[in-house]
Parts: C-alpha cells; structure tokens; sequence
C-alpha cells in the first residue's frame, strides 16, 4: 500500500486519502451489481472573497461516461451542496487543498465531512482547479452533439476548475484517457427540478429505509422494499434504477414535462400488448451507460485484462445492438408524444451502421452468455476467420489443447473406472469433477495422482500435475489469442467513436423506458389513479404507498385538501393515532405524482412544489454533537431561511426538545411565520393551544386524528380504539400521553398521580378560547372570496355544473353566517 500511496503522489504531490481497494471494487463489478457499489467522483470548488458561496461541482461516474457539470449560488449553510452529494452517493470527494489546510478547514469543508463520514476525501494542489484547462478538456472531449453546453458554461468558472481537477485526476487513477469527442457533457442547474434536502429524504425514507441502511443499493431489492424506491422499482436495467432513484430525490418541477410522462404511463397501462412487449424487449439490455464508460476509454497500458475486457464490451455492445430492432418493433404503434419520440430516436440509422461495422469484424453467432466457460469461449472466437492469420493460428493451438484436456478426462475415469467429467471455473481453469453415487472407490480414497482435492456434498472436485500444466498452456495460447483480438478490436473501436452520440441516445430511451414501465407496473399491483395539477392539493381516499407494500392489507385511507384559502393545516391527536403516518403518505403522494407516477388514492390533485421540506423525529444527533432540540432549531432555521411560496412543507412535533412555555411559544412564531407565506404547510402539534391559531388567522385549519373509547363490560377497564381517520376541527382529547403510558408496565399509582397533576395544571393553563362574531364572519367572506377565485383560474365545468357549484358555494357562506347568528343577506341572483 506504501507504494500505491506514493506512486499517487507524484501528479499531485501528496495531498491524497484515496481508498484504492473501494476504487477496484467499484470498477471491477459485473454489470449485474452496477448499482451496489458506489461509483461517482465529485469535484468541489468554492469561490474565494467576493464569490464565497458560488459553487462549482463537477462529476462522473466510473460507470457512466457522463460529466455533470453544476454551478450555482449557497447559503450559509450549503444545503445545496450537501443534497447534491447526497443524491450523486460518492465514492470519492475532490476538494482543493487549501480548502483542507490543517487546522483551519473552510465551512463548506468541515460541513462535506461531517455530513459524508463515510465517503473518501481527497485533497488535490489548487492549481489543478484551473478553469482554463477545464474548458480546454471539454472542447476536446465533449462528443459533437452534446456541442451546446459550451456555450452554457464558458463563462461558469468554477464548475470548469472543478472539471479540469476530476478529469486530471481520473486520468491517473484510471491509468486511461477518454477518446476525443466522446463524452456527454452536461450542465444542470438547480432550476429544472424540485429540491429535497438529504433530511427530508431521509425523513420520508424514499431511498434508505430507516431501519435497514442498505437500501441505498439500486439493486438490492429486498433491502430497500420499504422504501418509496422499494415501492416503484420495478426496473429490468441498472441504468432504469437509476434514473429512478435520481428522478425520487430531483422530481420534476415542469408540469408538461410531467403530464407527458404520465401520459405514457396510461398508454402503458392501456395496451397490454404494448406493455408486455416492452417489458420483454427492455429485460434483454445490459448497462449500457457501463458498456459506453468502457467503449470510450483509451488505456495508457495494454495487458491482458484490459483487452479481454475490451473483447468483452464489444461483445455486449454486439448483443445491445441486436436488440434495438425488437424495440423498435414494441414501440412501432404507440401514441403518446414521449413513446413517439424514443420511437423515432431508435429509427437512427447509426444503429444500424454501428452494427454493420462489427459484423465486419465480430462473428455472427457471437453473443453475450452468462457462465465464465461459455464467455470465454464466445471472446475467443469472437473475431472472424482470416482478418489475423496469427490470430487463426493461436486459436487452432488453443482448440487442440483444450480437446487434449478432454482426452486425458476421458482417460483417467477409463484407467480408474470411475465416472469423471471436465468442468471449469475462473479461479481454477479446467478442471476434474466426480459425484460419488453409487460408486466405491478403492480403499476408500481417491488415487494418489489426484491433488487439490475438494468435496462438498457428494461431489469430488480435483485435479493433475499433467492437467496444470496443460492449463498453463491453455491460458498461454489465450493471451495471444486476446493479444491479437485487441488489435483488430481498436481498429473497429475507432469507427465506432465517430457514431457514439446514438448510443448515448439508447441509454436515455432504454433507461427512460424502464422506468415509465416501472411505474406502470406499479399501478397494476395497487389501485392507484392519475393525478391532476391546479394550484390545490386535494387528495380523496389517499393511502400510504409504503405502508400499503408492507401491511398485507389496504391501509386505512383519509382524505387531503389544501387550497390557498387554507394553506396552513394544524394536525393534532393522541400518541400512535397515525399523524406521522399520514403527514409522510401526503408527501410522498406528491413526490410520486411530479415524478410523473400514477399515486395511491381515488382522485388526486396536487400544486407543483419547488421545494419541499420536513422536520420530522426528535432524536439526537452525536455525531455533531447536536442535542435534540437544537437540532429541531437548526432544521427548522433552514426550512426558514429557504422556503419559497410553492414549497410543501411538513413539520412533526415541533419545540418537544425544551419545555412546553418555550415550545409553544417558538412554535407559535414559527406558525406566524409561515403563515405569512403561500406555501403549503402540515403542522402536527401535541400543543393544543396552537388550535388557537384557526380563530386568529382564516387561512388556519385545524385537523385532528380521531380516536374512540370503549369500556370492557366485564372489569369496566377503558381502553382506547386507533380509528386512523382524519376529522375537521381540534382533538377533544386530553392527557393521551398519560393513557399511552397506561399501556407500558408503569406502576398504576404512579398513572393515577400523574393524571390529577396534569389535570391541576390544565385548568389553569388551557382557556377555551372563542372568536368573536366579527372574525368568524370575516373568515367566512375570505373562504367564500378564496374558492370563487380558485374557480376562476381551474374549473373546466360547463355552464349548468357552475351555476350549480355557484349556488352550492352560496349556500355553504350563508350556513357560516348563520352559525355565527349573523343575518345572512346575501343579495344574488339566481341566474
């Protein structure tokens, strides 16, 4: 390891905290574990003075030759920064040096570390962060029709810098450089999607469940089934997994983007045969965004493993190839504009003339197979006949040699009579198998000829002297035979960049497809609906999604509304009644529907969120060493200094971590606040007395989770039914954290205590606190005012279904007046 260590050094002149074994590990995976290994390098540079706070990031992933570029404006708190990299999930951190000085590491520093524990840090010179190269590497390396996003970032100095040191730098460790003009370059700024800070998605569980942290894994299905991507993940391909998980943390914020999308959906679940056809055409594809990172790599080294691994890719790119006409096919009749449009991206003629160009070279028959001896085989006989005679010569000696193999098989079990057969592994070659039934060896052991003897079960595994040998002279003739192969391999590999850009437009509509397919399949496991976009959320019979997967039965389901004339809604309700439950279902209802998915519910409208925040749990934190309640002050600051009048906010009990004076009090700021904004909010409270807050403001609705009480008839013991169900006004309930703490194994005196002090200091704390008749008339007119605009922006209703929604809407403010023993004058015609 010294020597890595200082081999790494000398480009970068020290600096360094690579963990190279994670770095092999992640590039040598097969494409079956794509996703399960952490694979993205990301560049961080912060701008110095004036331009502290202006970020440049750049990444790629060793899987992916895609370069994202970004550059963007952050707080204080680099809560943008810090949900970048948690959505990119890196192996490995670039930052400059002077960024990590000893001592006196900068803020945004100490904040990726703390907040990345477990993600390698590397700390590279300044002056490789140098926006000049940057550009320079993108002019040569950026394919032709990705050209446009020069013009984007010329000007982004920063997110350049941090380019030219992650491209320097996956220069050296890759051992490799990139072929010109053949990487995808883009830049993403944080306009075109919503944004999910990493304590809210770890909040709602979309892609980690709480209990079980290997759910990060893309394809470890079991591990993150209780998680929103465990819901919707139905995938065929590593690169469909992908984009969904980054499409749950970034969803979409345009909404004809998103009505595009479900609109494929419905066509998905329309046309069954359009369905099943994809579904099997999709399965047959492998990574191809591992396949390109591959194909547009230039090695600095020949050996061996690099041209197998050369034969092989070429091999797969063969074989993803020679699926895209069946796709084709599948998509050939569909109707909706994104099928129509991937349909006429796979009509390239590229495809077909990348094709031609390795039938050229790549026999017919060659595909890709699944076991190491039939791989191996297909990669040495994947070259023609009579391109390379010394190719043709080294696998005629490499053919005879394994038919010797087989002759001295056949020879021991006929000199010892026993039933042996040859068999091969990658760690062994070839090699002598025997399963033992039936079959009495002499003196109870095997000959003394046979060596590196295994067992397990009935089954000997073993070898010869002689076989070794052989075996050494078959791997011998392989490497010729791949030798040879790489050379006539290149050649075709450099007709092949000029067309790259098609294979990059597979990738999209592959994984694109795979995942509209997810979600349709989705739908046809639950009852889930199309949603709606106007500026309400309204949600009729809405049920938790992962709570639904998990239950084993339908979840009981409650209905959501959220308008601007009530955009702040006050959850309240005893211990276990479902608040949580509910306030997470709602957010994650609205996560799926601007992902472009079909949700859990009968009918569902929601307002598109720009942001959407949640302060949920109240559990310390030690790692910053944050104490409970300041860590409920630092998410709710953030939540503050970042809200904007579309965002969705949630908040869970709030102000628990310090006593009940200063936690109504900071929550009764905090609610006034908020309530000067037009963003949505739900508030679930134990602190009744913010139930106060509907007669004060119009725009306040209180909400509570209900709850019964039933009275055993034989000892006359009360205990408390969980309805789950979700009703207007305040809970009546009082003291429900005492009747939670009957069910533990407290001591019953103790209970009886507790209840008559709670009782004392209620009735000198809790007021029941009415409005007056002119505020609830007030509050009357603004609902009226608020739905009759709301009516005017969104009804598609014909001329008689408003009139009578009109009438309906009169009705209902003449009720709210006379609840309040107000006359109920109310001058309108009836039209």
């Amino acid at each position: 390891m010294n020597n890595v260590s200082s081999k790494l050094s000398k480009p970068f002149e020290g600096k360094f905290l690579i963990h190279i074994s994670s770095f092999f590990v992640a590039t040598s995976c097969s494409s079956a574990t794509a996703t399960s290994v952490a694979s993205v390098i990301v560049a961080v540079v912060e701008g110095r003075g004036l331009a502290r706070g202006e970020i440049g990031m750049a990444s790629l992933n060793l899987k992916c030759p895609e370069l994202v570029l970004s550059q963007f404006a952050d707080t204080g708190t680099y809560a943008k920064v810090i949900t970048k990299i948690h959505i990119l999930v890196p192996l490995e951190i670039l930052m400059p040096d002077t960024a990590s000085e000893k001592g006196k590491g900068t803020k945004l520093f100490n904040l990726i570390t703390e907040n990345f524990p477990g993600v390698a840090f590397t700390a590279i010179q300044r002056k490789y962060f140098n926006e000049r190269k940057g550009l320079e590497y993108i002019q040569q390396l950026c394919a032709p029709e990705f050209g446009t996003v020069l013009m984007e970032v010329q000007a982004k100095y920063y997110c350049l810098a941090a380019a030219a040191a992650l491209l320097k730098y996956l220069e050296f460790i890759q051992n490799s450089v990139y072929a010109a003009k053949s990487l995808k370059v883009t830049f993403k700024g944080s306009e075109q999607t919503a944004m999910i800070d990493s304590a809210s998605a770890t909040n709602l569980e979309l892609v980690v469940n709480n209990r079980d942290h290997r759910s990060c894994s893309c394809n470890n299905r079991y591990a993150h089934e209780h998680t929103l991507l465990g819901v919707l993940n139905h995938t065929k391909t590593p690169g469909g997994a992908r984009r969904l998980r980054s499409n749950i943390l970034e969803p979409l914020f345009d909404v004809d983007t998103i009505n595009i999308r479900l609109d494929a959906v419905q066509e998905l679940l329309q046309d069954e045969e359009l369905f099943f056809g994809l579904k099997n055409a999709i399965g047959h594809f492998l990574d191809i965004d591992q396949l390109l990172s591959v194909l547009v790599q230039i090695p600095k080294q020949e050996t061996v493993q690099v041209a197998e691994t050369k034969i092989t890719h070429v091999i797969q790119l063969k074989h993803t190839l020679d699926m895209v006409p069946r796709l084709r096919m599948v998509l050939k009749n569909c109707n909706t504009a994104l099928l129509k449009a991937y349909s006429t991206s796979l009509e390239d003629a590229r495809f077909d003339l990348i094709l031609e160009q390795i039938k050229t070279v790549i026999n017919d028959d060659t595909t890709y197979l699944k076991g190491s001896l039939n791989m191996r085989t297909q990669k040495c006989y994947a070259v023609r006949p009579n391109i390379n005679e010394f190719l043709d010569i080294a696998r005629r000696a490499y053919t005879e040699i394994v038919d010797d193999i087989a002759g001295l098989v056949n020879q021991m079990g006929e000199k010892y009579g026993l039933p042996m057969r040859t068999s091969f592994s990658t760690a062994r070659g070839f090699f002598i198998q025997m399963k033992l039934e039936g079959v009495v060896l002499p003196e109870g052991n095997l000959p003394s000829e046979f060596i590196k003897v295994t067992k397990h079960k009935n089954n000997y595994g073993f070898t010869t002297a002689d076989l070794m040998k052989m075996n050494d002279r078959c791997d011998e003739a392989l490497r010729e035979i791949f030798h040879m192969s790489y050379v006539v391999i290149c050649q075709l590999l450099c007709t092949i960049h000029e067309h790259i850009h098609c294979l990059y437009k597979l990738s999209d509509a592959v994984s694109m497809l795979d995942m509209l397919l997810s979600l349709a399949n989705t739908c046809t496991i639950s009852d889930y609906v199309r949603p709606e976009f106007t500026d309400t959320l309204a949600i009729k019979q809405g049920r938790h999604p992962i709570l639904e997967r998990i239950a084993g039965q339908q979840p009981v389901s409650n209905n959501s509304y959220i308008s601007e004339g009530s955009n702040f809604v006050i959850i309240t309700g005893p211990n276990m009644s479902g608040k949580s439950t509910y306030l997470k279902q709602v957010a994650m209802c609205q996560i799926m529907a601007q992902i472009g998915s079909f949700v859990p519910a009968e009918y569902a409208s929601f307002r598109v969120a720009d942001q959407i925040f949640t302060r949920i749990g109240v559990d310390d934190d030690f790692e910053t060493n944050c104490s409970t309640f300041m860590l409920e002050m630092k998410e709710i600051s953030y939540i503050i200094h970042n809200v904007s009048d579309r965002s969705l906010i949630i908040i869970d009990e709030l102000g628990r971590g310090t006593s009940a004076e200063e936690g109504i009090g900071i929550c009764h700021s905090v609610c006034e606040f908020l309530l000067s904004l037009k963003a949505f909010t739900l508030f679930a409270t134990h602190f009744l007395e913010l139930c106060q807050l509907e007669s004060l403001y119009p725009n306040v609705e209180n909400q509570h989770m209900e709850v019964q009480h039933t009275r055993s008839g034989d000892t006359g013991a009360e205990s408390v039914l969980y309805t789950y169900l979700l009703y207007r006004g305040c809970s009546e309930e009082r003291h429900y954290g005492l009747r939670a703490a009957e069910m533990t194994a407290l001591p019953s005196g103790l209970i009886q205590e507790a209840k008559i002090i709670a009782s004392n200091v209620s009735q000198q704390l809790l007021a029941k606190h009415h409005s007056d008749p002119e505020t609830q008339r007030q509050r009357a007119v603004y609902h009226l005012a608020t739905r009759l605009l709301q009516a005017a922006r969104n009804s598609r209703l014909d001329p008689d279904s408003l009139r009578m929604y009109l009438k309906g809407l009169r009705k209902q403010y003449e009720a709210e007046l006379q609840a309040v023993w107000q006359p109920a004058s109310v001058d309108t015609e009836e039209e």
